[in-house]
């Protein structure tokens, strides 16, 4: 995870309006809005570099409600779409989405169901394809 943080620091583009870390306090929001827990790593990585601007895609974030990445909109999106209830959106990409399952791991939602495509968490996803975007 560490290696992965410090790639994606260095990685960061800055821009006009940055992004801002949340609070604990701001995912407790989060999760009382979704009415589920973040799995850990996904906690983790909104805590320490949902602030990021890198590559094509852009995950999701937790700091500011008005934000078009604020968790709890891009999950609700997702779930009018049909993406499964118990999954957290990550990502969104033209429609489909990267999702986390409750223990973590990391799915790929594309077309209305979920893909053979996963990753062990959100730093793999994190090295594997948001890096490389």
């Amino acid at each position: 995870m560490e290696e992965t943080l410090e790639r994606l620091r260095a990685a960061h583009q800055p821009v006009p309006v940055p992004l801002e870390l949340p609070s604990h306090e701001d995912l407790v929001d989060v999760e009382e809005e979704v009415l589920l827990p973040i799995p850990r790593e996904m906690r983790r990585f909104l805590l320490l570099a949902s602030d990021v601007v890198t590559g094509s895609l852009e995950p999701v974030t937790a700091a500011d409600p008005h934000a078009h990445t604020y968790l709890p909109e891009v999950a609700a999106v997702a779930w009018s779409m049909g993406l499964p209830r118990y999954l957290l959106p990550l990502c969104e990409t033209n429609g489909n989405y990267y999702c986390v399952e409750p223990e973590g791991e990391v799915l790929f939602w594309r077309d209305g169901d979920l893909t053979d495509e996963s990753w062990d968490d959100v730093w793999r996803w994190i090295d594997e394809v948001w890096l490389e975007s």
